[in-house]
């Protein structure tokens, strides 16, 4: 089940909403998000379930381990026997068969082991509560079904925003009433769901039918129709391909973001930002702190700093920021592209470092246009497992494959998705913020005129986009969501 599903919206979204709000104490509300977390959980892998609770249940042991532990050694061996624990199951069954390759075929029984959906997340999450409690930063849980709620929440269990205990805590389990913003929380959800269903979708579909769907690239009998296809683009088609890749990818996750942070806010939990506009970067540093900035910034406190960060001398960081886009390439997927993915990034942030921060900050329209083009091959790497499918398309988008610049059929496409491509690109950008901002205080300074305002921008907008996009799901089997594969 996805949130841009209809039996999310039609089902089990309001039904969830209306069995919160006959709730009337928090225990009361937290016992009905568990039990909607689970379902939801479950709609996808019921058996996986177990394992999401076995996993909640040694965070909980090991968290209450460290704070009973009256050593700092006693408090290290239950954080590092939770970091075992959580790393070996996520190893089994996301990297056995990338491991298993390094010595030769991967056995049958190894390439049938399902990927548990959202093991990603909720790993890091249950992570950062062991680790939380460690720091002192949050106190331990003696309720177990808490620590289960927190990892099992539907809002972003799944994909996400990397949610940190020390950041829900208050929300989730104190005494104080949860102050309930429903008409940000709609909003904002609503949004979400327009900017998935109405530009991700159809950047998606115009992706794969220009650089391949994610299944053709895997079946290994297709290479050479594969190749063939990739090899004969034009410099347009490729271009025109890659790059509505590259706005799909952002719009499809940044509006399930956007979703889970509405859904937070509709319940009183406060989720922090995801995304902030990452296109708009002028360097890979900067694109690394507006892009997935939950996890961004997990990598930072939980891996990077406890590894002595920058301030063990100059070739020790560049281990520790090396170790770092190792682990971030593959926790996106247990493939070699994706460690080779992390590690083009990591080349681009040491080559800032050392040489090109002086000169990108000088021409500023020169250093965007660095940014998209790195981000952008980096985007070629990510989506093609296979290399040598990867390279043809890189070779295709500068002519080195002898294809022609034009097309017929890529100028026609270029031409029919033209609208869709300018509406990504202003989604891409804080340009329909900063209106709305600027709209909103001119309408708030001359008196009514302020009430129509929030009328409109927190009642009529959403419905309308609310409708449109059931509208547009309705007959449409294309909704695909990314991130679930990682």
């Amino acid at each position: 089940m996805v949130f841009s599903s209809l039996i999310f919206l039609c089902g089990f979204f309001p039904l969830s909403l209306l069995a919160y709000s006959f709730c009337k104490t928090q225990k009361a509300q937290n016992t009905v998000l568990l039990i909607f977390s689970l379902i939801f959980y479950a709609w996808g892998e019921p058996k996986y379930v177990l394992l999401l609770m076995f996993m909640a249940l040694t965070s909980w042991l090991c968290a209450l381990g460290v704070e009973r532990a009256r050593s700092v050694t006693g408090k290290r061996i239950w954080v590092a026997t939770a970091a075992v624990i959580d790393i070996s199951l996520i190893g089994f069954f996301k990297y056995s068969g990338l491991i298993c390759s390094l010595f030769g075929p991967v056995p049958e029984f190894v390439s049938r082991i399902a990927l548990p959906i959202g093991i990603s997340f909720y790993t890091f999450q249950l992570l950062t509560y062991v680790v939380d409690v460690y720091r002192r930063e949050a106190p331990a849980q003696h309720s177990y079904w808490n620590v289960l709620l927190y990892a099992a929440l539907f809002h972003q269990c799944i994909a996400g925003p990397i949610v940190r205990y020390q950041t829900v805590n208050h929300d989730l389990f104190s005494d104080e009433p949860r102050q309930c913003r429903w008409d940000k929380g709609v909003s904002r959800f609503c949004g979400g769901l327009a900017k998935k269903v109405l530009l991700a979708n159809p950047l998606g579909a115009l992706a794969d039918s220009i650089i391949l769907a994610d299944s053709a690239i895997s079946d290994a009998s297709l290479f050479a129709a594969n190749a063939e296809a990739l090899g004969s683009l034009s410099v347009l088609g490729a271009w025109l391909g890659i790059a509505a890749y590259a706005l799909h990818i952002y719009l499809d996750f940044s509006a399930y973001s956007d979703m889970a942070i509405g859904m937070g806010k509709m319940l009183g939990l406060h989720y922090l930002e995801n995304f902030n506009y990452p296109y708009i970067s002028r360097t890979v540093t900067e694109f690394w702190r507006r892009w997935h900035m939950s996890l961004g910034t997990f990598f930072r406190d939980y891996i990077y700093i406890p590894m002595g960060g920058n301030r063990c001398g100059f070739l020790r960081s560049v281990f520790n920021t090396f170790v770092v886009w190792a682990l971030t390439g593959l926790w996106h997927g247990a493939s070699w592209n994706f460690l080779l993915w992390g590690l083009w990034f990591f080349v681009f942030l040491m080559l800032e470092r050392l040489l090109l921060k002086r000169p990108l900050e000088k021409i500023p329209v020169l250093s965007n246009l660095y940014l998209l083009l790195v981000v952008t091959l980096g985007w070629v790497i990510f989506r093609f497992t296979d290399l040598n499918l990867g390279m043809t398309l890189i070779r295709s988008l500068f002519g080195a494959n002898g294809n022609a610049l034009t097309s017929f059929a890529s100028t026609i496409q270029l031409k029919s998705n033209m609208y869709l491509l300018a509406v990504a690109v202003i989604a891409s950008t804080p340009l329909a913020k900063v209106l709305g901002r600027v709209l909103e205080r001119f309408c708030h300074r001359h008196g009514n005129l302020g009430v129509y305002w929030d009328v409109f921008f927190y009642s009529i907008l959403p419905v309308c986009l609310l409708l449109l996009s059931v509208a547009c799901l309705v007959g449409d089997s294309y909704n695909p969501f990314i991130y679930f594969q990682f």
